[in-house]
């Protein structure tokens, strides 16, 4: 392995010129970008180990800068993921995860701290719609880099995924009936016909399952485990059909697509939203039988957590649905070895008293886990702006992709999940993940649609990863939120000896210190960069000032000292 870093000198391109002969073999060459964590492929990799050779940089890395990193490795080899922000590095995931008892705004792995307390785990990372389905507008779509996806999370630290699954097998994004369409595979059972389903491939029959699905599933899951990443299963998705008016024609239930009968549809206004309401025995059934098979083929993995249903509409019926559904999980679960969280996330609604009272049913559910959704489609939302302090009343993992920040939606505006949302998002006690518009392919990693989006990503991403690097360096299972400690109101504190302090708009910031007695260590770190400045102690016991000795937003962090009170 070489690695040679080419600083930054504007937003010219450069060369870096590298003697080949010097290398025991060909070489695969890759850029990195320091500030995205994305790599690019150099066309021609691999090279022949003869003679000199000049890489080209490839210009502005999507800060105005232009410091790269040359990777070559041997050819062949596996991709390597560059460092993980300190105190993330990848290790393995233990489990199963549980609310924790004393702070249950997060989970624990069981594992304890120093002290013989539980270690509680905060959740946080990218996810991306092919995790488990490959998609395309080609049939048979391309298949997904999960690999190259799960060292782009180790590089930032990340420690949780969605986990998707498209019930329907042909779709656009708001409307299947204008292009691009896109195809969606593998599903859970085989498609035999006879006769062909309306996307032109045969019909589903639901006395045979698919065990590529399966199998895949249960290999992706493990391999996100191996390297630190828990995984929340989507076991259906409601948001296609809620909101593309012929998204019923791709769907399986669809008695056009399948040989067994089975109709979805019974009252024909072709939504098949009956599918989610438990009116069809035979559709309910099926969906048992999935959520079986997937716990059969999972249950033995530590790091599996499950979600009902992403994005569903907000009725009685489809209420009813989610909560016989994690009901019926925690039956089967209850025959099995371990028992993993079970979830659910966003209910539809509109309108802000109908939305409220979505919201409010989450919280009331079963489900261990909730994500909520934006209340107001603006910028005064709450949820995407200035989060309201958690209650411990249920583990939230707050999502972007159910408020109105969300990177992946372009006429969002500049209104976009940035660095200082996700740390605004931990500070006030929510476990913070983004839907991340994902090109590996890319310099940036952003896809082409969403470029706008490209200069908050690259500093969002990181920052859940700094927030983690935090998370666990503390013992986050005795901090709470405790915005009347902090002037700027956003603080996490374990007010006797530790203290975490966002300043959104850098300058200055009172803390109050009366509770932690003798001396404290100062330490600012900087979102922008990463970088850490030490800050010397103060001493507490009262209310104390401070200045954030660089530009911009910042972080506080307040330990007791080792020293107790010495001076």
């Amino acid at each position: 392995l070489v690695m040679a870093y080419a600083p930054s000198t504007g937003a010219e391109k450069r060369a870096i010129t590298v003697n080949l002969a010097k290398l025991s073999g060909p070489a695969r060459a890759r850029w990195y970008n320091p500030t995205s964590g994305a790599f690019s492929d150099i066309a021609g990799s691999p090279f022949a180990n003869t003679g000199e050779r000049d890489f080209a940089t490839l210009g502005d890395n999507g800060t105005g800068a232009n410091d790269w990193v040359l990777v070559l490795e041997a050819a062949g080899a596996g991709k390597q993921a560059a460092n993980a922000p300190s105190g993330t590095a990848a290790r393995k995931t233990t489990g199963p995860l549980r609310v924790h008892a004393t702070n249950p705004r997060y989970f624990t792995d069981g594992t304890q701290n120093a002290d013989g307390t539980l270690r509680a785990v905060y959740l946080t990372g990218s996810h991306v719609w092919n995790t488990l389905q490959d998609q395309g507008t080609t049939q048979p779509p391309p298949a997904f880099d999960f690999g190259g996806y799960l060292d782009f999370l180790n590089r930032h630290g990340h420690n949780f995924v969605r986990l998707w699954r498209f019930e329907i097998s042909l779709w656009s994004a708001w409307d299947n009936t204008k292009p691009p369409l896109r195809y969606t595979t593998h599903h859970p059972w085989k498609r035999t016909g006879p006769g062909m389903a309306l996307d032109g491939l045969p019909k589903f029959d639901f006395g045979q399952w698919d065990e590529e699905h399966f199998e895949r599933l249960r290999s992706r899951v493990r391999a996100a485990g191996q390297r630190g990443i828990y995984v929340s299963i989507m076991l259906f998705e409601g948001w296609s059909q809620r909101t593309q008016p012929s998204a019923w024609s791709g769907h399986p239930m669809n008695a056009a697509n399948n040989i067994n009968g089975i109709n979805g549809d019974p009252n024909g206004d072709g939504r098949g939203l009956e599918v989610e309401m438990l009116k069809v025995d035979a559709t309910t059934e099926i969906q048992k039988a999935y959520i079986r098979k997937v716990i059969d083929a999972v249950n033995d993995l530590d790091n599996v957590l499950y979600e009902i249903s992403n994005e569903s509409l907000f009725t009685p019926e489809i209420l009813k649905w989610q909560v016989q559904m994690v009901n019926y999980i925690n039956e089967y679960q209850a025959t099995k070895p371990r028992q993993h969280p079970v979830g659910m996330t966003n209910l539809v609604a509109y309108g802000e008293k109908a939305k409220i009272q979505s919201n409010d049913a989450l919280m009331a559910s079963p489900a261990n886990w909730i994500s909520p959704g934006s209340t107001l489609y603006n910028v005064n939302d709450p949820l995407s702006s200035n989060p309201p302090i958690t209650t411990g009343a249920k583990v939230i993992i707050l999502d972007n992709d159910h408020t109105w920040n969300n990177p992946c939606i372009p006429q969002n505006g500049k209104h976009r999940a940035d660095h200082a949302w996700v740390w605004k998002s931990f500070l006030r006690g929510y476990n913070p993940i983004c839907m991340d518009p994902l090109d590996l392919s890319q310099p940036d990693g952003v896809l082409e649609y969403a470029k706008a989006s490209a200069s908050a990503l690259i500093l969002a991403r990181p920052a859940m990863g700094h927030t983690r690097a935090y998370a666990e360096r503390m013992n986050l299972a005795a901090m709470t939120p405790r915005d009347d400690l902090a002037s700027t109101r956003y603080c996490l504190a374990n007010p006797a000896r530790e203290f975490l302090v966002y300043l959104p708009d850098g300058g200055e910031v009172t803390v109050d210190l009366s509770a932690a007695k003798g001396m404290l260590e100062v330490e600012w770190f900087n979102p922008r960069t990463g970088g850490t400045t030490n800050g010397g102690t103060i001493e507490g016991g009262a209310k104390r000032s401070f200045k954030v000795p660089f530009e911009g937003d910042a972080v506080l962090y307040l330990i007791a000292s080792k020293g107790g009170d010495k001076r």
